[in-house]
Formats: C-alpha cells, structure tokens, sequence
C-alpha cells in the first residue's frame, strides 16, 4: 500500500500544485482590491477565504482535516498563540480555524518577496517579518508587532521551534520571541496549539506531496498566567503543545 500511495502521488500532486498555484495567482489582486476598497477589514476577509481555498485544494490528495477545540476563547482580547511547526500548511491550518480571532504571523523575511499572495499579505496583513540572523532587526519588529497586538486585541501566531520539524518530532522551544512578545502585550491570552501530522505532506520534499494524511489542530488549555513566572508560563505551554504530538 505504501508504494501504490506513492506511486499515485505522483499525478495528484501535479493537480494539487495546480490548483495551489491557482489560488495563489487568483488570489493576489482581490487582496489588492481588498485593501483598496475595504482597507484592512476587507483584507482580512479575503485572506480567509483564501486559506479556505488552499486547504480545499489538499482534498486533491485524499488530505482530511480535523479541529478540536474544547475552550472558549475571548474574541475581545489578544492571544498569544504558541504552536509547534511541521510544514508551511500550518499557517492556513491556524489562519482559517481561529480567522475570528485575526491571527498575524511572525515570518521570516525572504518570504516578504516574490510569493504571489503569500508575500503581498505578509507585507499588508499586519504581520511581522523578522531577520533571524540579525538581532538589531528582529527584536525590536518582535518588540513592536506585541504592542500592535495588543492594541488591536489582535492574536500572534509564533512558532517556538524556529524552523520546522522534518520529522514530526518536536524541537526545542526558544523563549526569546515569547519573552519579548508577553512583555509587549502583557494582558494576551497564552493559548497553546498542538497541529500533528502536516510533515507528512512534505516528507518526500516538496514533490511528489504525501496522500492520505489526517490532519489534525487542537487547541489546548490556555494558560492562567495569574501568580507564575514567565519561565513557569513558558514551560507550562510547551508541555501542553507537545504533549499530543503523534510521531
């Protein structure tokens, strides 16, 4: 089974780049029309109907997708969400699940150019691009993009692994981001998120695509920061986002 899986990956993933591509072209000026006509209310609304549409286009694949979510979230108040990372299908995973919410991300900043729609929202979303080699760029971007957060009752999205696992296995938190981003919006909600399985699309590179996979998003206890240490914050969510990681 596993090598007629791989052998019919090869044709779907054709397809799938197909209608990803697709999405993605289609997709850059109603962004531009978006801003233009609704500002940044109107951007956000075709931003979600544009990770809807690219997790549609994984169904090419046999892809399903699942989201459990046992809390009730504020709306009228920042979040801080911490995840792990697997693949680039994590961001619209978080964007369409918690869009109510109006998540921004924090990116790299090559991905700032040269992706259609990707790096026109990045640029007018609201999110924040970071040079991860270069402290003097990155912490004050951190610095500034917490204080947007929370003066807009926004939620940030940060990946404390820093790259993505290749493998499902969770890395490493680093702090830093977390740090700077609790001390700029000191009353955001901590909320962990726990996404297990979107490796497996990329397992064999980027083509042929994985076939047949279960995505899975869930949204973990957040954490009563009330009466604890920052370190003590920072452990309790990475043992929650971790702890139905599924290798």
């Amino acid at each position: 089974m596993g090598a007629l899986k791989r052998i019919i990956s090869y044709p779907l993933s054709i397809v799938f780049y197909l209608f990803f591509g697709l999405t993605l072209v289609v997709f850059h000026p109603l962004q531009w029309l978006g801003v233009k006509l609704g500002g940044a209310k109107g951007h956000r609304g075709v931003i979600n109907l544009m990770n809807l549409c690219l997790l549609r286009c994984l169904h090419v694949l046999g892809v399903r997708i699942s989201f459990k979510n046992s809390y009730k979230l504020p709306k009228n108040r920042s979040l801080i969400i911490v995840s792990n990372h697997q693949s680039m299908f994590d961001v619209p995973l978080i964007s369409w699940y918690l869009h109510k919410h109006r998540p921004k991300f924090i990116s790299k900043i090559e991905l700032g150019k040269g992706i259609p729609s990707i790096s026109f929202n990045l640029r007018n979303g609201g999110h924040a691009l970071i040079d991860r080699k270069n402290a003097k760029q990155s912490i004050p971007e951190i610095s500034s993009f917490g204080k947007f957060i929370a003066k807009n009752n926004f939620s940030a999205v940060i990946y404390p692994e820093g790259t993505r696992s290749r493998n499902g296995k969770p890395k490493s938190f680093a702090h830093t981001g977390l740090k700077i981003l609790m001390k700029n919006a000191p009353e955001a909600l901590i909320v962990p998120v726990t996404i297990n399985n979107s490796w497996k699309l990329v397992r064999f590179g980027n083509f042929p695509m994985g076939v047949g996979i279960h995505l899975n998003l869930e949204v973990k206890e957040p954490v009563n920061t009330e009466g604890i240490t920052k370190e003590e914050i920072l452990d309790i969510a990475e043992k929650r986002v971790i702890s139905t990681i599924k290798t």
